[in-house]
């Protein structure tokens, strides 16, 4: 079996969850996010509350009748934006090509990370593990040859609630290209994307109510019934049609470089250093783009693998080493290196065209088109003989970036 190429990955209960990480009174209990109006409308709930028939998108009044002892929670959205960005920095140091779909779960194609990570059971694993220890979250995550098959298996691996309790998830499940047949149509006809109410009305009176239903009816038979873009879309998922790529989009958004090292580091001036010359890549990359970026970010994974990150905004986008690391340096500073520091990351991101740019330089300014020059004449180096034939040289101590 070759590597699969995609992970669906879904939070599980993200927002309830973040709400349990600001107030633990509310682990073990049935928690319902949402307004707890007439009108209010169920955002999240937790496993306990799902065990008695709350879901997503029902009505808060039906969800009091159903769960009487849930304790209702306002919605939170600016910390679950906060936290789903630190998830999907978590995404980044596997692949670049991610789909996020909502705040709580993602599209990832990882057909580029196998030489680096390992087979896709492996990455898969780590990656929920990363999230877990890095965000404190839990993640379901699916494993196929395509989205559809992707999404329905990060289904299979989550934890599972009904009258009888809640049953622990799988955490990562895999289908392997042999079992995509039996596993697809073995599913409802409405887990399919586009059956919705009506469709569905329409092909149970077909007498369908599975995927291996749908699979048997002739492609004519759903055109006429469904018409002719649906019945041929519904025809091709029953049978396990789906060449729908991962679109990403983090194009041009950002640049970043980061080293995970053998053995955790506490010493500053090995961090600064360290800081340089990941500066030095980032700069690289985006001069090779034609960009510049306005936001620098600091990133720091601690031996017990909680991630740690800073940015500070410039005033004007750059792509120079000089500025790049010294910003980075300066946040770096700001950080309590007792612990240890596991992973170093530098990136740059609002990315946009060059600036005017100043480059310090052994107590003297380079300006702009000074530092346009070194900078492409040490390109053209790389370019030329290698990444490796020319680099930034270390930072004086408490100092920044010299040449």
């Amino acid at each position: 079996m070759g590597d699969l190429p995609i992970l669906h990955v879904d939070m599980d209960a993200f927002y309830v969850e973040v709400e349990r990480q600001t107030d633990p009174s509310l682990i073990g209990k049935a928690v319902i996010v949402g307004g707890e109006s007439e009108r209010g409308v169920v955002a999240s709930a937790s496993y306990e509350a799902r065990s008695m028939g709350v879901r997503s998108a029902m009505s808060s009044v039906l969800a009091r009748k159903l769960c009487p002892d849930a304790v209702f929670v306002r919605s939170n959205f600016s910390r679950y934006r906060e936290v789903s960005k630190q998830v999907h920095e978590i995404f980044d140091s596997v692949t670049p090509h991610i789909e996020p779909i909502a705040l709580d779960e993602a599209f990832l194609d990882i057909s580029g990370a196998h030489k680096l990570f390992g087979s896709s059971e492996t990455i898969a694993w780590q990656l929920r593990n990363d999230v877990h220890v890095g965000v404190g979250l839990d993640c379901s995550v699916g494993v196929a040859r395509s989205k559809l098959l992707a999404k329905l298996a990060s289904e299979a691996a989550k934890p599972k609630a009904s009258r009888r309790g809640v049953q622990p998830g799988q955490g990562v499940f895999l289908v392997h290209p042999k079992e995509e047949t039996s596993f697809l149509q073995a599913h409802p006809v409405e887990a399919l994307w586009g059956v919705g109410s009506v469709t569905f009305a329409r092909l149970k009176a077909l007498g369908i109510s599975t995927v291996g239903d749908l699979a048997s009816v002739p492609e004519d038979v759903l055109v006429e019934t469904l018409g002719t873009s649906h019945g041929i879309h519904l025809s091709e998922l029953s049978r396990g049609i789906d060449d729908r790529r991962v679109h990403s989009e983090r194009k041009s958004k950002s640049v970043s470089h980061e080293e995970t090292f053998a053995q955790d580091v506490f010493d500053r001036s090995h961090l600064v250093s360290e800081i340089v010359r990941l500066s030095d890549a980032v700069s690289a990359r985006a001069r090779r783009k034609g960009l510049a970026g306005r936001t620098v970010h600091l990133k720091i994974r601690r031996p017990d693998m909680r991630y740690l990150t800073r940015s500070a905004t410039l005033s004007e986008a750059v792509d120079t080493l000089s500025v790049i690391s010294e910003t980075a340096i300066e946040m770096l500073d700001q950080i309590d290196l007792a612990e240890g520091v596991r992973l170093l990351g530098v990136g740059l991101s609002r990315l946009g065209a060059p600036g005017p740019q100043q480059l310090t330089l052994i107590g003297e300014e380079l300006t702009d088109p000074a530092w346009g020059q070194l900078s492409a004449a040490m390109d053209r180096i790389r370019e030329r003989y290698g990444e490796a034939a020319i680099g930034p040289g270390l930072p004086r101590k408490n100092e920044g970036m010299h040449g």
